[in-house]
């Protein structure tokens, strides 16, 4: 392929970005002057049952990610196919559901014969579609108006700036909504227990150092003493307490390192006089995020767990890994 060829591909796929980004300005500068919009806000705000969303071809897929949104921002919802609908899945939904439909231009065969049997069913209906004069929009209860002239693909067939909008405006339905309710970082994590996000929310340094071995010498163990101990623990450092139990210091792999560049007698060293003094450390409490941070910002892969000054054990880097925080 010639340079040429890709710079012309480049500028293609430059100006598709932009016409997407020009459709969600619109978007954007179409919301306030829509009624509808902030009825639908309403109506969604006091919905006590799910949101349902359904839609067919392309808008179903949007649909099944603007129900993962609401979900895990504390909104019950659902999809549901429309072709499904239509074919004994209407039993899904439930007196107190509200009805998102989406479908850009609004007269889908399927869209069209699932309307009257959603509206025999007294839930509000919100069409979300670009077409305002489509049957879907005049059925509907509200209308959620995408403003979408030409898709990106230049033959003006294939969903672009019209998808990218009706996810754009499923996100603003679902970031109000967790607005209005207070939804917290703490909720969140309840929502994402097992994903690295959750985790960075509820994952604290206890649980986390209490899975590894608990590597410690005194302040006048002999070198080989030291060496032991790190090797069997396997954490690449072992803490030195003092004959009060005190946190005296640290001595790391990097520690041995330097000193076998500095010393050429080992036979008399002792613990004491390889270790970091005030070593960085953390309280079991602490969020595993910030440990992560302390680490980075400070280009160490240990940390001591310290709890009102006690020597508890030690956090390392891969502990982090392992959860998925790198």
């Amino acid at each position: 392929m010639y340079k040429a060829d890709i710079e012309r591909l480049l500028a293609v796929a430059s100006q598709t970005v932009h016409k997407e980004a020009e459709a969600l300005k619109a978007l954007a500068d179409s919301l306030h002057e829509n009624a509808d919009f902030r009825s639908c806000i309403e109506t969604l705000v006091n919905c006590r049952g799910r949101i349902v969303l359904t839609g067919i071809g392309k808008s179903a897929i949007v649909a099944q990610k603007i129900v993962a949104t609401l979900n895990s921002t504390g909104s019950p919802s659902l999809f549901l196919h429309a072709a499904d609908a239509i074919h004994g899945d209407l039993g899904m939904i439930q007196p107190d559901d509200c009805v998102i439909c989406l479908s850009k231009s609004g007269e889908t065969s399927e869209i069209k014969v699932l309307i009257p049997l959603l509206k025999s069913f007294g839930n509000p209906l919100v069409a979300m579609t670009a077409n305002r004069n489509s049957t879907l929009a005049r059925q509907a209860d509200f209308l959620l108006w995408t403003p979408v002239d030409h898709e990106a693909d230049p033959n003006n067939l294939a969903p672009t700036t019209s998808t990218i909008s009706q996810m754009a405006l499923g996100d603003a339905l679902a970031i109000v909504l967790l607005t209005h309710r207070g939804f917290s970082a703490a909720d969140f994590a309840k929502f994402h227990p097992g994903g690295a996000l959750g985790k960075q929310l509820y994952l604290r340094v206890r649980d986390l150092y209490d899975r590894n071995e608990k590597p410690v010498v005194r302040v006048n163990a002999t070198l080989n003493e030291v060496i032991l101990e790190i090797s069997a623990k396997r954490l690449g450092a072992t803490a030195v307490l003092d004959n009060d139990d005190r946190l005296a210091g640290i001595i790391t792999d990097g520690d041995l390192r330097r000193m076998l560049q500095q010393q050429t007698d080992f036979t008399s060293l002792k613990a004491t006089d390889i270790l970091t003094r005030s070593p960085k450390y953390i309280g079991p409490d602490e969020m595993a995020v910030d440990a992560f941070a302390l680490m980075r910002n400070h280009s160490i892969t240990q940390l001591i767990v310290l709890d009102n000054g006690k020597y508890l054990g030690i956090v390392h880097i891969h502990d982090l890994i392992r959860e998925g925080f790198v």
